[in-house]
């Protein structure tokens, strides 16, 4: 067994450059800019019913004239913007919080809609839109009755006893109709 020397002085060097290395990959940071500067989009709800789906965006404080809605087969857009107040006072504004300016929110759908259908409802700054599926992308429920099923069979034994030809008839063609 060969001894090896440890050098701790080239450990610290690697692990200087992998930390330089994770350091450059991070966006740069700005101290200028607050986390309410950041662009804003409103938070939605998508909630899927039968024949439709309903979304529904919160919107607090904007006029229904400032909003922008379009809607697609495959999506709906929702654009609007936030306007400043105009009145100003005398005093100055040491910090505001609020938000103004434009947004727009892209919602993509799971299935196609039928987009001239769209129902829309502004209340107390909710939003909410009623979008019907296209009928072939609701889902469909079929309902298998089992007394029809066993109805057949007894129809075919009555039909066997009977001397009558066209129940032989009758019983032939549920025969051909089984086979086929």
């Amino acid at each position: 067994m060969s001894l090896i020397r440890w050098q701790p002085w080239q450990e610290v060097e690697t692990l200087s450059r992998q930390l330089d290395q994770l350091f450059a990959d991070l966006p740069p940071v700005s101290r200028t800019a607050s986390p309410v500067a950041k662009t804003w989009t409103p938070a939605i709800e998508l909630k899927a019913i039968d024949d439709a789906f309903v979304l529904r965006a919160e919107l607090p404080g904007i006029d229904a004239k400032d909003l922008d809605i379009q809607v697609t087969r495959e999506g709906v857009s929702i654009a609007g913007e936030y306007r400043a107040e105009t009145q100003h006072e005398d005093g100055k504004f040491f910090r505001s919080e609020f938000r103004y300016g434009s947004f727009r929110r892209v919602v993509p759908l799971p299935v196609a809609i039928q987009n001239d259908q769209v129902k829309a409802d502004f209340t107390d700054g909710i939003l909410t839109l009623t979008l019907p599926k296209v009928v072939s992308d609701r889902p469909t429920v079929v309902k298998v009755n089992l007394t029809e099923a066993a109805a057949e069979p007894a129809l075919e034994a009555a039909s066997k006893d009977a001397p009558n030809a066209s129940s032989t008839a009758q019983t032939d063609d549920l025969w051909s109709e089984k086979a086929a």
